[in-house]
């Protein structure tokens, strides 16, 4: 059985800088308000019309493909996470083949809709494909656009001042030894809550169609794919977070999923030399990190300047981490991650 290697690794977030005092000009909010409740201080906005999901990805991509000595045309299959694709359909993974033009090669291209944990299943799904042989270069992307959906007014704050934009990228191999590499992945999830953090409309759940009774629809029903009058009218086309549950289900399943991790390949807290959590709230971080007694030079966190680049978070503070030397050959690195769904999941990689 082959193990996973990240061979190569890259990201890239958008030059535009949004700090909270910029945000204080649109919203009622304040600088002290947000660092306190989220420890973010600014966050990166791509280029409207200019930067998408897709283009952002590519460009981290791209710094991946040659940081791990192979040519666009090596790459068998594409894992694509996002939650803000550039469609509704098709997915982001063609449109990165297309992006990269790597169309000849005929590679499968995958999309991942896991939110936050989004970049842990991707990475879970191509570690089964390596080991089995099945592809030898797997390109995988998360990557988000949030700016473009965000309620830029103080109804919409609580979620606003969390978000930014961003891209990461990983190549991975199959190593050339079988102790080191992605040592295991673990992935769950429990839908019981999945509303209290959720972008519900537009979606395929109401039936606001130009159809008629006839097929089940009534033209007065809320919902559909399309946005409809009544959406705008009552402003119900924004995400909505429940952030009391979701802190308090996070630091619960964090710490869970983590020690999950290393009892699966015989390690203790203390044998950890990175830990990359998704960037989803410092003060979640803060307390995981507490919880596990783990020290600050063991605890990876960019979300002060990022904000929660949600299924990007994990891979642009990894690359981050790495060109900083903080990750180094031998390191026993683990990512965790938790978000809407609820969906969460860990991986343990030894550099």
């Amino acid at each position: 059985m082959l193990n996973t290697k990240i061979a190569g690794i890259g990201h890239y977030v958008p030059s535009r800088i949004i700090s909270n005092k910029d945000l204080e000009s649109v919203m009622d909010t304040t600088d002290e308000w947000i660092q306190e409740r989220t420890g973010i201080q600014e966050r990166r906005y791509g280029i409207p019309h200019k930067e998408t999901t897709t283009t952002m990805a590519a460009r981290a991509a791209e710094i991946a493909i040659e940081r791990a000595g192979i040519s666009k045309e090596d790459i068998d299959f594409i894992i694509f996470a996002t939650l803000s694709p550039d469609y509704f359909f098709p997915g982001c993974g063609v449109l990165l083949q297309r992006e990269l033009k790597i169309t000849k090669t005929e590679c499968a291209a995958l999309d991942i809709r896991n939110q936050c944990s989004g970049f842990i299943y991707g990475l879970s799904v191509a570690d089964q494909f390596i080991k089995t042989g099945h592809y030898k270069n797997i390109l995988l992307v998360g990557a988000e656009m949030h700016s473009m959906g965000l309620d830029f007014t103080t109804r919409g704050r609580n979620v606003t001042v969390i978000f930014g934009d961003g891209a990461g990228a990983v190549i991975l191999q199959a190593s050339e030894t079988n102790n080191d590499g992605v040592l295991s992945t673990h992935i769950h999830s429990d839908g019981t809550y999945a509303e209290e953090l959720a972008f519900i409309n537009p979606g395929c759940h109401g039936g606001y169609h130009l159809g008629t009774e006839k097929f089940g629809y009534q033209n007065n029903t809320y919902g559909g794919i399309f946005l409809t009058q009544k959406m705008w009218e009552e402003e119900d086309i924004y995400p909505n977070m429940n952030g009391q549950l979701v802190f308090k289900t996070a630091i619960t399943k964090f710490p869970e999923v983590i020690q999950e991790a290393l009892q699966k390949s015989n390690y203790s807290v203390s044998d950890i030399d990175l830990l990359i959590p998704h960037q989803a709230n410092l003060r979640i971080s803060q307390f995981i990190q507490k919880k596990l007694g783990l020290s600050d030079d063991k605890v990876f966190n960019n979300i002060q300047k990022y904000g929660n680049t949600t299924a990007a978070s994990i891979p642009i503070a990894l690359s981050e981490a790495w060109e900083q030397g903080k990750v180094k050959d031998g390191d026993l690195v683990c990512l965790a991650a938790f978000g809407s769904g609820f969906t969460w999941g860990s991986a343990l990689i030894k550099w």
